[in-house]
């Protein structure tokens, strides 16, 4: 028995020696995206490296508040306000967006601030003479489960600044998904998991309390081609179009497929992501546009989907190629495994193709 204890010891200390830190790997992967494609030069990947450390900060004052929120005032619960989105806003939306003006407010590297809960992005002007990145992120996903003690996440993503913006009005964001230098989320759950990519596969970290480091736990994350998840918020049947309709009646029908929804995107992409399937959240007849936001939510999704070897689309449109109109402007999304991406495209290809061809046939 000792020595059995004596052995659990030592192999818990070589993981502890072994152990890869956030920090190190988002420098070492930076490095290899420089040499690989020279999209990035040798500054940016200290700077895309010491941002990347911020967010993981970030992280960390959130996950701690999460941790504690049944106990302290004011922590739960509604404003009472809206936000630009026209929703209701918590309380921990609030918090969350704080924390991360609070963090790069002392980054020095990030000039503009862009978030689903302001109107306009939030300029840090004494860091904008040299930093040249502009922070794109959702900082509490699925705040309705905090009240009820449900996993929640944050998006995030990096692109960096082109031209003065001496307008104020961030037009330069404007632009696909292919313009983000990295993207990745915080899983706020049972432990705290932050993935991320910067163009050179899609890793994933767990913080450690007892250190305070997030440590890897997994490294170029794929997704299987096909899997047997399908996410999706069937309340919503009756108010979608006939081919998302229709497909939902094609699972129902066909063995292998099991419906898992949580009402947080970041923990539904994160099972997509590890064991396949598809997450949808088309529009509706009364609002084709979807729910969600492209800069802030589907686009980085898109970027990591795509890193891991999956596909995101809209459904008519590969999502990486859309190119926003305006800042908070919002896509259907279906993202995922690729050949249940496809199936869902399928649907949606014959309901248009034979539209006037009367009632689409049964599968």
């Amino acid at each position: 028995m000792a020595q059995t204890d004596e052995q659990s010891l030592m192999h818990e200390q070589l993981l502890d020696r072994d152990c890869t830190t956030l920090s190190r790997h988002v420098l070492q992967q930076v490095v290899k995206t420089i040499s690989s494609n020279g999209s990035l030069l040798s500054p940016e990947a200290q700077d895309i490296s010491a941002i990347m450390n911020r967010l993981g900060l970030a992280g960390k004052l959130i996950a701690r508040r999460l941790s504690r929120a049944g106990l302290m005032e004011n922590a739960l619960g509604m404003t009472g306000g809206v936000n630009v989105q026209g929703e209701s806003v918590k309380k921990m939306d609030v918090f969350a967006n704080e924390v991360f003006i609070s963090v790069f407010k002392q980054s020095g590297l990030v000039c503009r601030l862009a978030s689903e809960e302001m109107d306009k992005p939030y300029y840090i002007p004494e860091n904008c003479p040299i930093g040249r990145y502009t922070l794109l992120y959702d900082p509490i996903d699925g705040s309705s489960n905090v009240d009820i003690n449900l996993n929640v996440g944050s998006i995030f993503s990096i692109r960096q600044q082109q031209g003065d913006d001496l307008d104020g009005e961030a037009n330069d964001l404007l632009q696909d998904g292919s313009k983000q230098l990295a993207a990745g989320y915080i899983l706020y759950g049972p432990s705290t998991v932050f993935v991320y990519s910067v163009g050179n596969g899609v890793h994933s970290f767990v913080l450690d309390p007892s250190l305070g480091e997030f440590i890897l736990a997994e490294e170029n994350i794929t997704i299987p081609e096909h899997g047997p998840v399908y996410s999706v918020n069937e309340g919503n049947f009756w108010q979608w179009d006939d081919s998302i309709r229709d497909y939902i009646r094609y699972v129902h029908r066909h063995e292998g497929y099991t419906a898992r929804y949580s009402g947080a995107l970041v923990g539904d992409f994160h099972r997509i992501l590890l064991q396949g399937g598809v997450f949808l959240y088309p529009g509706t007849v009364k609002k084709p546009e979807g729910k969600l936001r492209l800069l802030y939510e589907t686009a980085p999704l898109a970027f990591l989907i795509n890193q891991a070897g999956g596909r995101a689309s809209t459904g008519n449109q590969d999502l990486m190629k859309v190119v926003p109109e305006k800042l908070h402007q919002r896509t259907p999304l279906v993202i995922g495994s690729t050949e249940d991406v496809q199936l869902v495209e399928s649907f949606i290809q014959d309901r248009n193709r034979r539209t006037s061809e009367g009632p689409v046939a049964a599968r």
